[in-house]
């Protein structure tokens, strides 16, 4: 009588738990991701009446609100003083071209310590206009 040594082979259960794991990870990493709601205005729409406010974000924490310049320390002050008696509480955020993504989101956070309730991004301000005439994408 012959004793076959009979062993489990483990290494396929341990490849589709490898596999399962990265998955769940891979799955599991957006939700990590801290998620900043962002609304953006309608292109229809010409206004409901109400100014609107543009807080401008330059390089070097330079901003300005509706073209005045404000300093760093003043930003959040200036931006409650504004939306104090405003029951719209809107703010189009411009980031400059040569501004960080990290100094437009810390403006956009001050702003919503602020009390804004609704923030947009301002995609038009400083993008050329579109002439026909100066239009060299088509040039060989």
């Amino acid at each position: 009588m012959t004793l076959h040594n009979a062993e489990m082979n483990v290494t396929p259960f341990l490849d589709i738990m490898l596999v399962l794991l990265v998955m769940f990870m891979v799955i599991s990493i957006p939700e990590l991701r801290p998620r900043m709601e962002v609304q953006l205005p309608d292109p229809d729409s010409h206004g409901t009446g109400a100014p609107v406010i543009i807080l401008e974000v330059g390089p070097q924490r330079r901003y300005a609100i509706n073209t005045a310049p404000v300093r760093p320390e003043e930003l959040k002050q200036r931006i409650a003083a504004i939306y104090l008696g405003r029951p719209d509480k809107t703010l189009l955020v411009h980031g400059a071209r040569d501004a960080t993504y990290q100094e437009v989101m810390t403006a956009m956070d001050v702003a919503k310590g602020a009390g804004v309730k609704v923030l947009g991004i301002d995609r038009e301000r400083g993008r050329p206009s579109r002439d026909p005439s100066r239009d060299h994408s088509r040039d060989p």
